[in-house]
């Protein structure tokens, strides 16, 4: 017999908040997390802003100087949201949940990007012998996964997940998958990353995928029509899953229900996204066939919007094909207008801004968009929020490599 899953806790790390409260009262009111870069040098790159977390400290969620020393930013920012989440949702491992039926499923894009080129750069520098004995055991993008089960004591299932910008978006609808199959009582599932360095950015610069605005209030401009590219962002959530019944019994507030998941691939292109949007779609379809969705559904939709020419007209078509004339009727946003692109963290913190959309009954805008692409002619809701009697979210996102996954939620009973 299949599971219905609650979501019982969220925790964010984000450019617009460094916890839920803030981060969501930030996206309602459309504030703008992206800034001039004035933190490194770049020399004669043409990209001037990212969207960066603003004053975090790991010691504000208790997480002990010595282990913040050696950590790289990524496992950090996870152990933070973490924190918040599992606090929100009241688990305790060996009280009321059995640590071995409680998991973990946290992934990350690219792991310890600053370790990595620390390491590196020593090696380089001073030979071999210089390298950290740390080196390998931080840098891995398992890490945060795995300290992320040392500190909550999960000993079940821990599964970290790499495709690129849909990583999250996959570990949160794995863990779903993991709970209602019975493999779990409660994962802690999410996304992490802090790729916002000199080499990551010159790396997006040099592929062409970041815009070279100078103007940090009109960078990340999705579905617009002067968009030239994503914002590199930074940042991580968390979402604690949790058996529905499991979570009845124990008296824990349930925030929304997850219902569906869909991944599909592309196939077709390292980097480009697939024209027709067709498999992109596929994944979206299968998303909302499990969560039962049906046309008197009031739907939001947090589109992946990156702000690229080519994602944003793809997926466009791919909301279409899968919904058909509701595509014109559903409100959608993209919440990277103001958090930029946090890569693997993405698909995370687009799903706690779906679930508060749930439970707050608001739209978030999609900041800047003043110029519509005539290619994408749905309701992105332009500039500001909107009030909506909202029954069901979901949260799509489109990865290097032709990966795409999206995940739904319903409003909690």
């Amino acid at each position: 017999m299949e599971k219905r899953v609650a979501v019982c806790g969220m925790g964010v790390i984000s450019p617009v908040g460094n916890t839920v409260p803030e981060f969501w009262d930030s996206l309602v009111n459309g504030r703008n997390g992206i800034s001039l870069i004035k933190d490194m040098d770049l020399q004669d790159l043409p990209v001037k802003v990212s969207a960066d977390v603003k004053g975090f400290s790991p010691a504000d969620y208790g997480i002990e100087a010595p282990l913040a020393r050696k950590q790289d930013l990524f496992t950090l920012y996870a152990l933070a949201a973490s924190i918040q989440a599992v606090s929100q949702s009241g688990l305790k491992s060996g009280e009321n949940i059995d640590a071995s039926r409680f998991g973990v499923y946290v992934g990350s894009g690219i792991g310890g990007f600053t370790t990595i080129y620390r390491e590196i750069e020593k090696m380089v520098k001073d030979g071999p012998k210089w390298v950290a004995p740390t080196f390998v055991p931080t840098m891995i993008p398992n890490m945060a996964a795995g300290h992320i089960a040392i500190r909550h004591g999960a000993c079940g299932p821990c599964l970290p997940i790499t495709t690129a910008c849909a990583t999250s978006t996959n570990t949160i609808g794995e863990a779903y998958r993991a709970i209602r199959h019975g493999y779990a009582d409660a994962i802690i599932a999410g996304g992490t990353e802090a790729a916002r360095i000199p080499i990551g950015i010159a790396g997006f610069c040099n592929a062409r995928t970041l815009s070279r605005s100078a103007d940090p209030d009109y960078a990340s401009i999705p579905f617009n029509s002067r968009r030239d590219g994503f914002v590199l962002g930074e940042g991580a959530a968390v979402l604690v899953l949790e058996e529905y019944e499991h979570a009845k019994a124990r008296g824990a507030h349930i925030l929304a229900e997850i219902c569906g998941y869909g991944n599909s691939c592309d196939a077709y292109n390292a980097t480009a996204p697939r024209p027709d949007g067709s498999t992109q779609a596929a994944s979206i379809r299968m998303a909302l066939d499990q969560a039962g969705y049906t046309s008197g559904d009031c739907l939001y939709i947090n589109a992946h919007g990156t702000s690229t020419p080519l994602n944003d007209v793809a997926e466009t078509k791919a909301f279409k094909l899968a919904l058909g004339d509701d595509a014109y009727r559903a409100h959608i946003s993209s919440t990277k207008s103001m958090t930029g692109h946090a890569l693997g963290a993405a698909g995370a913190i687009e799903a706690v801004a779906s679930v508060m959309a749930l439970m707050d009954g608001t739209v978030p805008p999609t900041i800047n968009l003043d110029s519509p692409d005539p290619e994408c002619d749905l309701d992105y809701t332009p500039c500001k929020a909107v009030r909506a009697d909202l029954s069901i979210a979901i949260s799509d996102s489109l990865g290097f490599g032709g990966h795409n996954a999206c995940i739904a939620f319903r409003k909690a009973e």
